[in-house]
Formats: structure tokens, sequence, C-alpha cells
């Protein structure tokens, strides 16, 4: 009898395993649904999404996360892109209907219209409460609320997080390919949605349309990944996608968002791509050389696996002089790019160059 309830007692906690194991690798729940991850998860106002805020504004002189949602909230109480039916909402308030509304369609079909809906009105309405467009400020929650500025990684975190908050399976992708075709090395930030009828859509707010039909994507299929999306003709509506090689077919269902940690890394980047004086400027000081090394090093120590800023910390030390470590970033670079499945031509050429080829 003993030896019964013991067999009865493993098999039970296998299967408890097995469902935990379903739970963190498989989108859909149990009603079929696309379930977003605890690793991906950062819904509007969330502690997770006021992380973000709160380290914008440790770089500023002062201020807080509550100053941006306050400005937030005021802004979309004036501005002309409302949500029709529910005007008199407060953007909050809207979050919380769209929420119940959806959860309340039970045909995937409909419910996928309905989110691209509120997707396309959301491209609107941060384009309209955010004006203005910045390389160099935009990346920074303080200067939204500062300047009006928004730049494509900030507008899409943020709308990831305003579809979160309405429970839509939403995150963010870098870019590889643009409209256009064009390899851009990770130099652009897109929302990517994940439909309730299994398939994707992309969000992009710098774009004049809603849904932008990019070449190539970065996100993560268990590992992180380089994908081509395959439109559905006449579309921008993605059913499925392929390696960057192009020689195998990859499902909408293995293709999750990026991280939280890599977002936050991600950020970080752009405080070091950016920072005055630093490696993307005209004229280069110490201090600003300095500053871009420290917040690559951040980066990098916060999302190891992030390509871009493993190779740009490289490109750093070697403005810095100090070649033998600049070579260590460009062959780990070179790793990580290889192991995703795209290698760009810069980290191409400067792993050529440490290898003096």
């Amino acid at each position: 009898m003993r030896h019964v309830t013991v067999f009865s007692v493993a098999i039970l906690l296998l299967f408890v395993a097995i469902r935990s194991y379903q739970a963190q690798t498989d989108p859909f729940g149990p009603n079929g649904r696309r379930q977003i991850s605890g690793n991906e998860k950062y819904p509007y106002s969330s502690p997770q999404f006021t992380r973000f805020v709160e380290e914008s504004y440790a770089q500023a002189s002062s201020g807080s996360a509550d100053d941006f949602y306050q400005w937030l909230e005021q802004a979309y109480a004036c501005c002309s892109q409302r949500y029709p039916e529910h005007e008199a909402l407060s953007l909050r308030d809207l979050l919380d209907l769209k929420r119940q509304e959806l959860d309340d369609i039970s045909d995937p079909e409909k419910r996928a219209a309905e989110e691209m809906r509120f997707g396309a009105w959301l491209h609107r309405m941060v384009k309209t409460v955010i004006p203005r467009f910045s390389l160099e400020r935009g990346f920074e929650f303080y200067n939204t609320v500062r300047l009006g500025e928004r730049q494509c990684f900030l507008q899409s975190v943020l709308i990831a997080g305003l579809l979160q908050s309405a429970d839509v399976y939403a995150g963010v992708a870098m870019v590889s390919k643009n409209i256009k075709g064009l390899a851009i090395n990770n130099a652009h930030a897109v929302t990517l949605v994940k439909l309730a009828n299994g398939k994707d859509i992309i969000v992009d707010a710098s774009d004049p349309e809603p849904f932008a039909r990019q070449k190539g994507l970065f996100v993560r299929v268990r590992d992180y990944r380089y994908v081509e999306p395959s439109f559905e003709q006449g579309t921008s509506t993605i059913p499925f996608y392929r390696n960057a090689a192009g020689d195998q077919k990859v499902g909408t269902r293995s293709v999750k968002t990026l991280d939280y940690d890599f977002l936050r890394s991600q950020f970080a980047y752009y405080r070091g791509e950016r920072a005055p004086g630093g490696i993307l400027a005209a004229a280069k000081t110490t201090e600003g050389l300095e500053d871009s090394a420290r917040f690559f090093r951040t980066s990098v120590e916060l999302a190891p696996g992030n390509p871009l800023s493993v190779y740009m910390l490289g490109r750093v030390y070697l403005a810095q002089g100090e070649t033998h470590q600049a070579n260590v970033q460009f062959n780990q670079a070179y790793r990580l790019y290889s192991r995703f499945g795209y290698v760009p031509t810069g980290p191409k050429t400067y792993y050529a160059r440490a290898h003096g080829l």
C-alpha cells in the first residue's frame, strides 16, 4: 500500500512539473488564448513599468515616476485622440474597461479584430500626446514630460505596457531589417502584438500607418533569435516567420517578445549611445567615452545576451585605445550574433579586424 502511495505522489509531482514547464514555455493558456509570460510582463503603471520610469528619472536632477504618470493622464485628458465612445474616461479607467471588454470576447477572430483596433488607436494617441521625435533625448521618460519627446524604443515600451494593461499579449522586438529591407543591426524598436487568433502584428509609432511590415526582427525563440516575418498577402498580419537564413519556418506560437531584463538593458544602451561626447558624438571627449562605457557595461550586466551592447562596448574601448579589451568584446559579440542566427556587417568587420583579417 505504501508503494502505491509513493508511486501516486511521484506521478502527481511529475504532472505538476510538466504543467509548470508548459506554463513557462507555451504562451497559450488552457482556454487556447495567448498568455504573456512573467518575464515579458510590465503593464502600464505596474511595479515593473514603474521601474523603467524610475531608472530614467534617476538620470535627471529631480522628479519621479509619479510625475510621468500624472503628466500622461493630464495630456490624455486634453488630447484630440480620445477613445471613441468613451471620451469621458481617464486613461486608467479606459484601460480597465478595455480589459473587461476584451475578456468578454470568446471568439478568437472577433477578439483579434478588437485588439487590432485598440492597437491602431494607441498608435495615433501616443503620437498625438508625445508629438516630437528625438533620437538624442527621446528614450528618457523624464524628457517625455519635460520636452514632449519620444523615440522608437520608449514609444514601443509604452504602447506595449498600455496594451498589456488591457490584457493584450504585446511586447517589444528590435528591428534587424527595416521596411525597405535595409539591415540596421537592432537600430529600431517596435511593439509586437500577438493576437488572439494566432497571428502577429507590428505596431510602429515611427511610421505613419499603425501596422508596419519590417523585414527582420530580433525576438526570442527560446533563446534570442533573428527571424523574418512572413506577411499575409495584402495585409500586415503575420501568420508565421522564417529564420534569418530563410530556410526554416517558425510559428508565431514559438516567437516571444523580448524579456524585461533585456528592455532595461536597452534603455541603458541608449544612454551610452547618446552620451554627450560619447561614442556617436562628432567631437568625442574623454568624459563622454567614459560615460558611454559605463552605460554599456551596465547594459551588458543587465542582459549579457544583448549583442549590440557587447559590440558597442568594444567600439568604445577601441576609441579609448584599449585594443585588447575591445577585441574581447568583438569576439564575444560575433559569437552572440552567430548564435542568434545573423551577424551584421559592423560586427563582422570589427571581428575581422580583431583577428587581423
